[in-house]
């Protein structure tokens, strides 16, 4: 049995936003691709636990153990890594222990945030501003080229993106896998026992969910330049839940936006996460 610890990187607050855009929560969706792609690699079936540690009564209990787990996954969050706020440091605190007890651990976007905190980098307001859509030009570095975490992507391509905050300095036993000109993009970290690999976009994300985040950021999409206005927000959007309903179907979107099949479709769209399935979860799964 695969049992994957998926946490959930929204509070309260941002847990009940995002049910109300997309219908579930950011854990909910991920359990479902992680049970979808665990079937189709013909491995153990998964089953997921899911936790909220921003909040104190939904957190894992202290002390709690972590070892029955064969992998932890952090999700996105609309919280700020520099808040310092407890819904911040008991995320923190959750991941130093997760890979303290030797797990491997995946994280997309605030995940990856948590974790090169948590190792001693650092993270918050990109200078370079955020990236609202897709992150562009996404370029493996040498050790990306050679690493499992990214095998099967291209040397660039494109992947969603929603974000303003990014890693700015990685810790130590950190490297580098992939970067574009706004950011870091992808890395992994050997702390201790445990492995983290994780990245800046978000392979979980379908265009439909994409769309409906875009939509409850739209201010900040058209404050970053890559919306003139609400109404291209909107647009854009709806652009992207026709894609998703139908993404070979509509050749015309697929240009206007520059999407090809690294977005459009799932296996390649979700290709670290089955990576860090097969690669690192199931392998600790049947050995224990």
């Amino acid at each position: 049995m695969l049992n994957i610890l998926v946490a959930d990187g929204n509070d309260r607050s941002g847990r009940a936003d995002h049910v109300a855009a997309t219908g579930q929560t950011s854990a909910e969706a991920y359990a479902t691709i992680l049970r979808t792609l665990a079937e189709a690699q013909g491995g153990p079936s998964c089953t997921c636990t899911l936790v909220s540690p921003a909040d104190a009564d939904t957190a894992l209990p202290p002390g709690h153990d972590l070892s029955a787990y064969a992998g932890l996954v952090v999700t996105g969050s609309a919280l700020k890594i520099g808040d310092g706020a407890p819904e911040v440091t008991r995320q923190i605190a959750l991941m130093r222990a997760a890979l303290a007890a030797g797990l491997p651990v995946f994280g997309s976007c605030w995940g990856m945030q948590v974790a090169a905190v948590a190792c001693g980098g650092t993270a918050g307001p990109n200078p370079k501003g955020g990236e609202y859509g897709f992150a562009r030009g996404l370029a493996a570095t040498e050790a990306g080229a050679r690493h499992p975490l990214l095998a099967g992507r291209p040397a660039r391509f494109d992947a969603p993106a929603v974000h303003g905050d990014a890693v700015l300095t990685l810790p130590d036993h950190a490297e580098l896998l992939a970067d574009n000109a706004c950011s870091i993009q992808a890395i992994v970290i050997g702390h201790g026992p445990g492995t983290f690999w994780g990245t800046q976009y978000h392979p979980e994300l379908d265009l439909d969910v994409l769309a409906a985040m875009l939509r409850t950021s739209a201010s900040d999409v058209v404050d970053s330049g890559q919306c003139a206005d609400e109404a291209a927000v909107e647009s854009f959007a709806a652009d992207l839940a026709r894609l998703h309903a139908d993404g070979t179907g509509h050749p015309d979107l697929l240009a206007r936006h520059g999407i090809d099949a690294q977005i459009v479709d799932d296996a390649n769209r979700r290709r670290e996460i089955g990576n860090f399935l097969a690669r690192l979860a199931v392998p600790r799964a049947v050995a224990a």
